[in-house]
């Protein structure tokens, strides 16, 4: 990381304030690869200015509904020592406008579907695709495997 001006520095319980998130979550975000800190002589963070706008930017994700992990694989795209320019924000933003496409398109097709199941009580086991008989699905491992299999197609 560049060295920046002492000035320009933040502490974790301002940049945490101003961000609107906890101390903790600051330190898990760090510890995620998600921002990063400079350490004083003493061995405290502090946090060049710019690290708000890559908060604003896992906020900004979180409101879209991406896991921590999508966000920083975006945010492995944009430069660690200066905020982001507007071009390198939009290529981001691309992929994450594709991301929420195939989850709306998922979801819709959850909702079509949910007309024709009454809570599991089933009443389409023709075409229900959580119906597991004599649990067949087990030994392709764990989860509603059937179920997000389905909505993959949809």
């Amino acid at each position: 990381m560049t060295r920046i001006r002492p000035q320009e520095l933040l502490g974790i319980g301002e940049l945490a304030r101003r961000a609107g998130v906890s101390v903790p979550t600051i330190r898990y975000y760090e510890k995620r690869g998600l921002i990063r800190s400079e350490r004083t002589s003493g061995n405290q963070r502090r946090f060049p200015r710019h690290e708000l706008r890559r908060l604003a930017v896992v906020a900004a994700g979180q409101v879209v509904g991406l896991s921590l992990q999508e966000i920083a694989d975006a945010l492995g795209q944009l430069p660690v020592d200066r905020p982001p320019t507007l071009r390198e924000w939009q290529r981001m933003s691309r992929r994450w406008a594709e991301i929420v496409q195939g989850r709306i398109r998922r979801l819709h097709a959850l909702e079509t579907a949910l007309d024709g199941c009454i809570g599991c009580g089933c009443l389409s086991l023709g075409r229900c695709t959580l119906f597991n008989p004599a649990d067949e699905a087990a030994h392709e491992g764990p989860g509603s495997r059937w179920l997000r299999a389905a909505q993959a197609l949809g």
